[in-house]
């Protein structure tokens, strides 16, 4: 079976061609600059096959950009199809599915309302996301849909953990509550990490830590997520690369009054210019931040400092919300690729009964477990694989 995974967004589409049975990526790529100038990007991962880069494209709108990416699936030359007959299935990534899905979906009329009802909660995603599907089902009109959702993984929740303390109204009535996002690397890592360790997810307590320019981490109970530091939108949680994470919602007035400061211009502040970026003055990116702080920048390693605290804490808090922790997961860029901060978030977890192999630890990108071998609670270091995820949901709803 080969599935197309979609992310759309307001101007870009990222695209995966896979079988997720076998994990195979025939082919993935990029369209950017959509309704601007069209740049696409096309990696076909069969020898002998030409990448195309950034090349000028026409697509004034998504609709395009989809068939810019077919027509290089299945070029006589350089695709990896024969037609477009072989696609079986697209899958779809969507931001935010509110409390109507708690899994993934085919889509029809009644799921992209309920969609769409949604776009207030993810006025930045959402539409981009909705987009996309309009753009797929033009195209390719015969071809079975799937919604994958960020949030659905979180539904799990209990209320205590994702109500708010506010007045219950704006629950019942406008669904103020924790969301939650990140859910299918979530859900991706839960899975592997019980493979990886021979048991259920069901009889396990873990640890997923999604740690990259955005971040979250996530407690799951016997497969399923408890509580996860993300909330109403992905603003909120752990210091991220130029988003604020938790703050006291008094410094906004505070600020506001002060430098008179709208309400948009506030939220551009917390979500662009703030996290390790803010912090450090130096850079979002965490490679940039650890050769400043090499060089002694002392902003850059309060940045990092804040951030590696930050997790250790939500660690802490998860392992006695669950009564226990079997097993810690790092995964996404910074939590696959930096060895430093793995080691600095896990150590001083003796006391959990953490102990962290540096040797073993040494590594990028690698599945495998970086804790001592009579580590009670194992850690773990795990790639995420969304695509693989959305692949494998969209194959079971389609088969």
């Amino acid at each position: 079976m080969k599935v197309l995974v979609i992310n759309a967004g307001s101007s870009s589409l990222k695209y995966q061609l896979m079988d997720p049975d076998t994990g195979v990526v025939l082919a993935k790529g990029l369209c950017e600059r959509i309704g601007i100038d069209g740049k696409f990007t096309y990696k076909p991962q069969i020898e002998g096959k030409e990448t195309l880069k950034a090349v000028d494209v026409p697509m004034p709108t998504h609709s395009e950009a989809i068939q810019a990416v077919l027509n290089a699936l299945v070029d006589p030359k350089n695709g990896v199809i024969g037609s477009m007959k072989e696609i079986d299935a697209v899958g779809h990534r969507v931001v935010h599915g509110g409390e109507a899905f708690n899994k993934s979906v085919r889509i029809d009329d009644k799921v992209m309302a309920a969609i769409e009802e949604c776009v207030p909660l993810a006025p930045l995603h959402n539409p981009a996301n909705i987009t996309g599907i309009r753009a797929c089902e033009k195209v390719m009109p015969n071809v079975p849909m799937v919604a994958v959702f960020d949030t659905a993984f979180h539904q799990t929740m209990p209320a205590k953990a994702f109500t708010y303390a506010l007045p219950y109204e704006y629950y019942k009535n406008d669904k103020v509550r924790r969301y939650g996002f990140h859910g299918t690397s979530h859900k991706y890592v839960t899975e592997r990490a019980a493979a990886m360790l021979g048991k259920p997810a069901a009889e396990l307590k873990i640890i997923t830590c999604h740690l990259g320019n955005g971040s979250s981490v996530t407690a799951v109970d016997g497969g399923k997520s408890v509580d996860t530091s993300m909330g109403f939108t992905p603003l909120a949680g752990l210091p991220m690369g130029t988003r604020s994470g938790d703050l006291d919602a008094g410094i906004l007035q505070f600020l506001m009054n002060k430098y008179k400061l709208s309400i948009d211009e506030m939220l551009n502040i917390l979500n662009k210019k703030s996290g390790v970026q803010g912090i450090s003055e130096v850079s979002s990116d965490f490679r940039d931040l650890e050769e400043a702080a090499k060089a002694g920048n002392q902003q850059a390693q309060l940045a990092l400092d804040t951030f590696q605290y930050g997790v250790k804490k939500l660690i802490g808090s998860y392992a006695a919300a669950m009564g226990g922790v079997d097993a810690i997961v790092f995964t996404a860029g910074v939590g696959e690729n930096d060895a430093a901060t793995r080691m600095v978030v896990a150590s001083d977890l003796e006391f959990m009964g953490v102990k962290m192999d540096a040797a073993a630890n040494n590594v990028r990108g690698k599945e495998t477990v970086i804790s001592t071998a009579d580590s009670k609670v194992k850690v773990l270091l795990i790639p995420t694989d969304e695509e693989l995820m959305i692949a494998k949901d969209t194959a079971a709803l389609c088969k």
